[in-house]
């Protein structure tokens, strides 16, 4: 607060004066002439040659407008040639900084300091931006208020070689003196980098012992919520050396060790069948759950770990009925499908951690799957034909996004990832797949209706267009979808994941499940934002994952004569004599085979090739899938409207400047649709190339904006909501190749 006070000094003389002098016997306020905040002509005078130069600058340009501030620590008795400036216009005079601060913190404050020069002297330095509070402290708690610490540590960890540059020499030393206090240890001169990682180190023993520093542990969370500052705090964490623990638990929630965390996974494992341990477990866990430091970190598997453990298979027992099991898995077991899928992804390469929870998993789902299986002769596919009655059931502008292996449980991290501006329908969320649940079989059935099936998209698109030859249908692969796509009524769009990657990498796919979750919600995000009212999700089938697979777990038949076999399902030619408490027989009639098994397990039929993701069966994993829609909430459609209202100009514009009308009405009147906030977009060749300022717009009102063609002769023009991004409104417009020559008439 020094800084503003010295001003206030400044702009007292130059209210009535042009010419100020400082003189700063001390030779410690020349730091005050980086904050001075208004235009002034600085010239610095040591000796009376610059006394009368400086002299003569002056009286050359005086008059001219310009206030000269004149800085000397020459003792005002001994000037010369600028002693009159201090005598006829103004003089701010410093002897001694400390004594000058305290004045000033006594006039302004009256708070009496009882610091040493050097502190004092520091204290100014720091307090430069700081408002009355940062003296308040001071005054009351004494000298090592002078830095903030839980302020200042933070971007001098992140970078203690320049942070520091702010501060001269005596300040950096009085800084470097109370961190070492912070740190219980002596203050000896060391490059500002070693006593960095000294006191990382202290931080991460205190976490490691948990009896962390209450200051530094308050720096290491804003640390870890600063996405600026978080790649520092990883390379001293690299460096650190954890000592070994005789017992892993006793240890702060906050710890950043991922070890530990291992630690807690095998200590899992070995009492995972240990019920008191598992409450115990469970405690120790929910605090690493909340905490957003290790948020921050990145764990936050822990969460699925304890949706594993809390689980009760006791009400599995329950279910009397094929529809039970299914309203059980969509409300209950698909959690853990969900849970040992993001466990997978991140432990797959560690059989020691994985296997014991792993078999925890396995043996709920032998459980659920004996009921799913006892009752599966209710089991009926419903997905034939979906795509048409979807186009036969909405007349509004509607998308419907075709995934391929797209299971239940993963469906929920695509629900997440959108917008909830936009409203998930609760009428329907899912259906069940044809069998046997693979993709050529599947993906006929939600295009044709009669049960055929056809092996290429092309034809399949074929066939929709063809029975809807009098509707508005496009077609168009999904990661081309862009701000341009809404020129069709109904548009259907198709991606291949995640069922490609898992083909392609099998179980090493997890990892980049999170990226294909995101592009489904940022494309049914911008579908609805372009102008389409719904927007569905199907699929053709869900997936298993065999995780760590023994030989114990496949599944080795001895059928007869004509034999297809797949890695869930084999097709035959005749029926088979099987083992019913292993397999279940479905009579279906593809090609030359008539009938198809499937295993009442997850494990694989034994096959040539990599195992891991797979689907066929008749697991619910694989065959209860996503039939999800989406639309716009009710508070958007009651929003103010916006038009183009001068679309048929925009048809054919001469000259090279054309104008855009726009007008706003709404059919109700209340405060929420008085004005509206817009952005008009402009695309050539399918690209944006330019965009307007926010607009706003009132109710009932006509507004015209002019633009410049350039060099194109096409643009297509878009309307969207400020703030939600949705279209509003849109129009074409070109440029006329006949001359304009009214201005000739």
């Amino acid at each position: 607060m020094i800084d503003a006070w010295f001003n206030k000094d400044l702009e007292k003389i130059y209210v009535v004066h042009q010419i100020a002098v400082f003189i700063d016997e001390s030779k410690d306020g020349e730091f005050l002439l980086g904050t001075i905040k208004k235009e002034y002509q600085l010239i610095k005078s040591e000796t009376e040659f610059e006394e009368l130069k400086a002299r003569y600058e002056i009286e050359k340009n005086r008059g001219k407008g310009t206030n000269y501030l004149i800085y000397t620590t020459t003792p005002k008795d001994n000037l010369r040639y600028i002693r009159e400036y201090c005598e006829t216009d103004g003089c701010i005079e410093i002897r001694y900084l400390q004594n000058y601060v305290k004045e000033k913190v006594h006039k302004h404050l009256n708070l009496n300091l009882h610091l040493e020069k050097e502190e004092l002297i520091s204290a100014a330095k720091v307090s430069i931006g700081k408002d009355q509070t940062y003296w308040l402290d001071l005054s009351h708690k004494g000298a090592s208020e002078i830095f903030d610490l839980e302020k200042e540590l933070l971007p001098f960890l992140d970078d203690p070689k320049n942070y520091l540059r702010k501060y001269d020499k005596k300040v950096q030393e009085i800084f470097f003196k109370k961190v070492n206090e912070l740190i219980d240890q002596a203050y000896i001169d060391k490059p500002p980098s070693t006593l960095a990682s000294e006191v990382v180190n202290y931080l991460l023993d205190g976490l490691a012992g948990n009896n962390p520093d209450k200051t530094l542990l308050e720096v290491y969370k804003k640390w870890l919520d600063s996405k600026s500052c978080q790649k520092s705090f990883e390379g001293y964490l690299k460096k650190y050396k954890l000592a070994a623990k005789s017992d892993v638990f006793a240890i702060h929630p906050s710890h950043p060790f991922v070890e530990i965390d291992d630690s807690w996974l095998e200590e899992l494992g070995k009492n995972i069948s240990d019920k008191g341990f598992i409450a115990g477990f469970i405690l120790k866990i929910n605090q690493r759950i909340v905490n957003k430091t290790a948020q921050n970190l990145g764990i936050n598997f822990w969460i699925h770990v304890k949706t594993l453990l809390e689980f009760d298979e006791k009400n599995i027992n329950q279910l009397a009925s094929f529809d039970e099991c299914v309203s059980f898995y969509t409300r209950h077991f698909y959690k853990l499908d969900r849970a040992i899928r993001i466990l997978y992804s991140q432990y797959l390469n560690n059989e020691k951690l994985l296997q014991p929870i792993q078999n925890y998993y396995k043996n709920l789902v032998i459980i659920f799957l004996d009921k799913w299986f006892r009752f599966n002769d209710k089991y009926q596919s419903d997905q034939s034909g979906t795509i048409q009655k979807i186009i036969d059931d909405n007349e509004q502008k509607t998308a419907i996004i075709i995934g391929d292996g797209i299971s239940y449980e993963f469906a929920q991290d695509i629900i997440e990832s959108v917008s909830k501006e936009y409203k998930l329908s609760l009428d329907f969320q899912y259906m069940f797949a044809g069998l046997p649940s693979e993709t050529e079989h599947n993906m006929s059935q939600l295009y044709l209706t009669s049960g055929d099936v056809v092996s290429t998209k092309k034809e399949r698109e074929s066939f929709i267009a063809v029975n809807n030859s009098y509707k508005d249908v496009g077609f168009k692969e999904l990661e081309t979808v862009n701000e341009m796509t809404d020129s069709t009524n109904y548009l259907i769009c198709s991606h291949k994941d995640p069922d490609k990657l898992g083909e392609t990498y099998q179980q090493k796919a997890l990892k980049y499940f999170n990226e294909v979750a995101e592009l489904y919600a940022r494309k049914i995000e911008l579908l609805l934002r372009n102008g389409y009212q719904n927007v569905y999700l199907l699929t053709d089938h869900g997936y298993v994952l065999t995780g760590l697979l023994d030989n114990s777990d496949k599944i080795e038949v001895d059928f007869t004569g004509k034999v297809e076999k797949n890695e869930r399902f084999i097709r035959t030619e005749n029926g088979q004599t099987i083992d019913k408490n292993l397999l279940i027989e479905k009579k279906i009639k593809y090609k030359e085979y008539n009938y198809c098994y499937f295993a009442k397990r997850l494990g694989p039929f034994k096959t040539p090739g990599v195992y891991g993701y797979s689907h066929g069966g008749l697991s619910p994993q694989e065959t209860i899938i996503p039939f999800l829609r989406w639309s716009h909430t009710l508070s958007k459609i009651e929003a103010l409207e916006v038009l183009i209202s001068n679309k048929i100009d925009l048809k054919e514009v001469t000259g090279d400047l054309y104008a855009i009308k726009l007008k706003a009405r709404s059919t109700t009147h209340d405060l929420f649709t008085t004005e509206r906030k817009i952005v008009l977009l402009f695309f050539v060749d399918n690209k944006k190339s330019n965009g307007s300022e926010v607009i706003t717009i009132e109710r009932d009102k006509e507004i015209k904006k002019e633009y410049c063609f350039g060099s194109q002769t096409t643009i297509e023009l878009k309307i969207i909501d400020a703030v939600t991004k949705e279209q509003l409104d849109k129009a074409t417009i070109n440029q006329s190749s006949a001359r304009d020559i009214g201005n000739l008439l």
